[in-house]
């Protein structure tokens, strides 16, 4: 079984991402299942704008799209800015739009069978409204959402330190992280066990 992690920080590479460092406790806790966790930082890539899977010369999303269609998990992972998700989750989501459109080879929307979560991270409130708003635009693309699938890391109300600069409530956001991902493993199991169907016409 393989994961994505797509990581939406605002940071590129090598700032250290604090995104990224809670994204990565749900990440092991996939692979003491033995799932194959692959990251992506959507920020270092030029994803052009668009709903389209590919946008022509220069575009990197389509090896973002291969790696979403090999992985039976998809974590997207984002920073909390103005108590809504990053703008680069945004474009990740808007190109995932694609997704709506395609099928497999038993006609079922490429999304189905696979599971998906949400990682957060901030040092503001918003957590809930960003997990809500990345997992509705997820489910409509056709991913399944398992029940508690998702953690979140902040100190709100108000700004504070980063997740890196600061223990506490990490016990809290790792103990969740750990539950997500053992749910999302759950449900990605029994999908395999049983798929769904196409929809009917």
């Amino acid at each position: 079984m393989k994961a994505l992690v797509i990581n939406c920080t605002l940071k590129a590479s090598p700032e250290p991402s604090n995104t990224h460092a809670l994204a990565e406790v749900v990440a092991e806790q996939l692979v003491s299942y033995g799932v194959e966790v692959r990251h992506v930082r959507a920020v270092d890539l030029n994803l052009k704008p668009g709903v389209v899977t590919d946008a022509g010369e220069g575009d990197d999303w389509p090896e973002v799209h291969a790696r979403l269609l090999e992985a039976q998990i998809l974590i997207v992972a984002s920073p909390t800015w103005l108590g809504r998700p990053s703008s680069v989750a945004q474009r990740v989501l808007e190109r995932m739009d694609a997704m709506l459109s395609e099928t497999d080879d038993q006609e079922r929307p490429v999304a189905y069978n696979r599971v998906a979560g949400v990682v957060v991270t901030g040092n503001e409130d918003g957590a809930h409204h960003v997990i809500s708003e990345i997992n509705g635009a997820l489910v409509d693309i056709g991913y399944t959402i398992p029940g508690q699938s998702w953690t979140y890391w902040h100190l709100g109300p108000g700004p504070g330190p980063d997740y890196l600069d600061e223990e506490k409530g990490r016990d809290w956001s790792h103990r969740t992280g750990r539950a997500m991902a053992a749910n999302l493993y759950g449900v990605a199991k029994a999908l395999q066990a049983a798929p769904l169907d196409a929809p009917p016409s």
